[in-house]
């Protein structure tokens, strides 16, 4: 509901402030709309409505897209968000690859690399090689936008515990890095840009928020299974932090106390049963056992050449050693969601990272678990989906983290 008096004058500024974020967020969810429409839909008079969307223009946030043409009374202005407002640098650090993106303030992609991180042994290597990816990155958003947007801010995805107010990853287990001050460094290599370092399943979720599949939802559950599993809580457009910050680790959940040993120190954490890792071991136990498969043929012998893509077609192709390891990593990923499920009463469950490849395979078996272990009542309202930004939902999420920023306070650019 829009805001339109204050108690003291000292307040005007805060109001003006969240109605320049309501005219922003209705332009963003339904774009092109005229000033009229935007006083219907905001609550706000017209000349309010007027004054505020000049003030967007002039900040380049807004624009005019020419007359309307539904043939219905006099024509009127639309406007739209101003894709050439500025553009946004977002990053995943994986733990075995690194995935950037630049994009104008429209969310299109101008820019885009991914790289192995496989042969890089070295926290200190890592964090170079992504600064000079950063860099390239900035650069081809100043070779779009010479003259006309700048870097609105930039935003890094990390597979661990983030502390939100000082942008430090405090324990990544899967890199077996603790305590690094990524805002800090990445602060010093950009000055003056606003910089979000936030746990990766975080940006992910926030990803499939604005421009994915559970768009439009209230209570999102979002799944990340690759090297470790993350997950998030998106709740009416914002991540569930927890009193710390570090809700939603969902990946160290105990599921078998007397379990695989996980990197985090404990024992049977549902990251171990679920993850790329887990999958190639069954694989290898499989193929230990005498069991003939495709996948000998297809590595060349050399069993640390698997991927999940080779495991995906090689199911495909009626491989029973594949299926039969998707099949026990299905399970047990729905044996965790419905629990979640049971716990949360989420209305969407999203599945993405890399094992979201194996969709197809993952997905029944998910729903079967599900089906048989989730609440009715809790079921009927759930539906379970595959991330539609697919591994681009991490750095989907760093241009949304930007969003809600620049959205909430459009007046202090």
């Amino acid at each position: 509901m829009p805001l339109r008096t204050a108690f003291r004058t000292g307040d005007q500024a805060l109001v003006r402030e969240i109605n320049l974020s309501l005219i922003m967020n209705h332009l963003l969810s339904n774009s092109a709309l005229s000033r009229a429409s935007l006083a219907e839909v905001t609550g706000l008079n017209k000349s309010t409505v007027s004054s505020l969307v000049q003030e967007l223009i002039d900040r380049q946030f807004v624009r005019e897209v020419g007359l309307s043409s539904s043939g219905v009374g006099r024509p009127s202005m639309l406007l739209e968000i101003n894709p050439q407002a500025g553009y946004i640098v977002s990053c995943e650090l994986g733990v075995d690859f690194l995935s950037i993106i630049c994009a104008n303030f429209g969310a299109d992609v101008v820019w885009r690399y991914h790289e192995d991180t496989r042969d890089l042994t070295s926290q200190h290597a890592i964090i170079d090689r992504m600064l000079a990816l950063l860099i390239e990155a900035v650069e081809a958003g100043q070779r779009t936008y010479a003259n006309r947007g700048p870097l609105l801010g930039l935003a890094v995805g990390a597979p661990g515990l983030v502390d939100r107010a000082t942008g430090t990853l405090l324990f990544a287990p899967n890199l077996k890095w603790e305590n690094v001050a990524l805002r800090d460094i990445l602060g010093a290599a950009f000055p003056h840009v606003p910089v979000f370092v936030e746990n990766e399943a975080n940006m992910a979720a926030l990803g499939e928020y604005f421009f994915g599949g559970a768009k439009g939802y209230r209570e999102v559950l979002y799944i990340s299974a690759g090297v470790g599993l993350g997950g998030a809580v998106v709740l009416d457009g914002a991540i569930f932090e927890g009193t710390a910050g570090f809700a939603s680790e969902f990946g160290h959940m105990t599921m078998d106390p007397n379990g695989e040993l996980c990197n985090c120190g404990n024992r049977g954490c549902w990251e171990t049963q679920v993850t790329q890792p887990a999958l190639f071991r069954l694989i290898h136990a499989a193929i230990e056992r005498g069991k003939a498969t495709l996948l000998t043929e297809a590595t060349g012998g050399n069993l640390s050449r698997l991927t999940v893509p080779l495991v995906v077609d090689a199911a495909r192709r009626n491989d029973r050693v594949a299926q039969d390891a998707l099949n026990r990593v299905g399970r047990s990923l729905g044996v965790g969601v419905a629990s979640l499920v049971n716990a949360l009463n989420p209305d969407l469950v999203v599945f993405g990272g890399i094992m979201s490849l194996a969709g197809e395979f993952l997905l029944p078996t998910i729903r079967r678990e599900l089906a048989a272990r989730a609440l009715k009542w809790s079921l009927e309202v759930t539906g379970v989906i595959l991330a539609q930004q697919g591994s681009d939902a991490c750095v989907m999420g760093g241009i949304a983290m930007l969003y809600q920023t620049i959205l909430s306070q459009p007046g202090n650019r």
